[in-house]
């Protein structure tokens, strides 16, 4: 961790929407960026924003596999299939 004194830094901080495992993001403003002509702070806002935005995917909604619940029955059925033939024979 390094540690800086005597410099002024501008930063743009960024709420998480979903908060399962990020709070913040944290933007560190470069110094040439406010000295150029043009650039207002809801731009900054702006751009954070999507920079943020970009990086998180959405979520699937997750799906419940029926794969377990057929190979059960399948197996049940081979059984039972073998028992009715072991009964008869």
């Amino acid at each position: 961790m390094s540690l800086v004194r005597g410099t002024t830094r501008r930063v743009i901080v960024v709420n998480s929407p979903d908060t399962e495992l990020f709070e913040q993001a944290i933007f560190i403003v470069r110094a040439d960026a406010a000295s150029e002509g043009g650039v207002t702070a809801q731009r900054l806002v702006d751009e954070a924003c999507s920079v943020a935005n970009s990086c998180v995917r959405p979520r699937m909604p997750r799906r419940r596999s029926t794969a377990p619940l057929f190979w059960s029955g399948m197996g049940a059925g081979f059984i039972g299939l073998i028992w009715l033939l072991t009964t008869f024979i």
